[in-house]
């Protein structure tokens, strides 16, 4: 098989170095590709990535490069090209994809969709209300007592979530938003939720239209300093599995949330083949989604891929034809965590070109891969060329092996003002459990 994949981060990294060990692949392109993926070889022939110069959004250049190459299968990576159709335009063209299309990605491209989603079909979600008037959000936000999470409804890069504990910030964070536009036309509308209380996990399932596959749990780091302060990032790390749902729970939340939004798919004539990725808050109350993702999320997929066992070209074409009721998803029983190593000043403004030393040293360091997220070719060297830049992952036999094997591969990497949180997986390794986990009732009514 010759496979396309779209994206340039971390994630497409890590979908590509799963991929090329599929014996399926004889030849991989990708658009527009980083410093790490260029590296990767196939292990059917040994041949490299071909890295391609077209940016993830350039539709008509991608498909235009996918016809001209016979790609056997294209697998899309980042939210956007979904979100602007491009699985449509391929499939109008006769062309395998893998991803939503573009129907199913308003489940992320617009936050009061997927509310309105959750609750029309009872999946267990926060009270929230859907404001297009900056003065009626901040009415909605003293209800709450202040309490609140204020959501951009369109695409952010993960950064248009606002976490607000009294009126003040809830009314800066909606002016900021829906005023100020902070994340331009994704603020035209915003999504306040009610501020739940709980352990926030990510879950993922890979989903064919009918059915939808559990993957294991992860739980991700969106804030950019320890101990969870600072700005919200697009993740700054990750580790699977988690201590805070037994297989049974894990069995009862995928229930309560993947049975409904099948269902509430089929009802609404959305055909959603690709992955769905709730992120879930565990509250004393049940298990309650915060918002829905429709791609692999981002360092997730690093953690993921290094435990899954099953071939990803298979599961991904059983995606794509409707198959996955025959497929088995196996999963290492070992852990997997992921240090995001990212650019001084991230989230916020950042410097680009900084030289990268160490990579080989961690290279070097078993049960270790080190996934490129913002890095480019320079010369001889490989500099930094974005605000998360590195995703250091290690497994091991246990949680604090892999912890430690991560670390360890962090410290040998540099880069001027290069910043990362030295607590992932603490959560788990600090021994926080959930107690009780209930049957969540439906969802609130309709959005105010």
């Amino acid at each position: 098989m010759k496979l396309l994949v779209i994206g340039s981060g971390g994630r497409e990294h890590a979908l590509v170095w799963k991929l090329a060990q599929s014996p399926h692949v004889t030849q991989m392109w990708c658009a527009p590709c980083n410093a790490g993926i260029a590296g990767e070889r196939l292990v059917k022939n040994s041949s490299l990535v071909e890295c391609v110069s077209i940016g993830a959004e350039d539709l008509p250049g991608l498909l235009a490069f996918a016809q001209e190459k016979k790609a056997d299968l294209t697998v899309v990576g980042p939210d956007n090209p979904l979100a602007l159709g491009i699985v449509d335009l391929f499939q109008k063209h006769g062309l395998r994809i893998w991803g939503v299309n573009q129907k199913a990605a308003q489940f992320e491209s617009s936050k009061v969709f997927s509310q309105q989603f959750m609750e029309k079909y009872g999946i267990p979600t926060a009270a929230a209300g859907t404001f297009d008037d900056a003065a009626a959000a901040k009415r909605f936000c003293a209800s709450l007592g202040g309490r609140c999470v204020v959501k951009a409804d369109g695409l952010a890069l993960g950064k248009g979530v606002l976490l607000c504990t009294n009126q003040a910030e809830a009314e800066q964070a909606v002016d900021e938003i829906m005023v100020g536009r902070a994340f331009g036309a994704a603020g035209a509308r915003v999504v306040v939720q009610e501020f739940l209380e709980g352990v926030e996990v990510s879950l993922h399932a890979l989903c064919d239209g009918r059915t939808a596959k559990i993957f294991p749990t992860s739980q991700d780091h969106k804030r950019a300093l320890a101990g969870d302060l600072g700005l919200n990032t697009g993740g700054m790390g990750t580790y699977s599995p988690t201590p805070f749902l037994t297989d049974a729970q894990l069995a009862e939340t995928a229930r309560q949330v993947l049975e409904p939004f099948m269902r509430g798919c089929v009802a609404e004539g959305i055909d959603y083949r690709g992955i769905l990725y709730p992120g879930v808050m565990l509250t004393k109350n049940g298990p309650k989604i915060l918002e829905f993702n429709a791609r692999f999320g981002d360092p997730e997929t690093q953690v993921y891929l290094t435990r899954l066992e099953s071939d990803l070209v298979e599961l991904l074409n059983a995606s794509v034809e409707g198959t996955l009721d025959k497929m088995e998803l196996k999963w290492s029983p070992l852990a997997s965590v992921c240090v995001v190593m990212a650019s001084g000043g991230y989230p916020g403004n950042y410097a680009k070109g900084k030289v990268i030393s160490g990579l080989d040293a961690a290279a070097r360091l078993a049960n270790t891969k080190v996934f490129h997220a913002g890095t480019a070719p320079h010369g001889n060297h490989i500099v930094t060329n974005g605000g998360r830049v590195l995703g250091v992952t290690a497994w091991a036999k246990d949680l604090p092996a892999a912890q430690a094997a991560a670390y360890a591969a962090v410290e040998k990497i540099h880069f001027d003002d290069a910043q990362f949180r030295r607590d992932i997986a603490a959560k788990a390794l600090n021994g926080i459990r959930i107690t009780v986990i209930k049957s969540a009732p439906p969802g609130p009514g309709p959005a105010r």
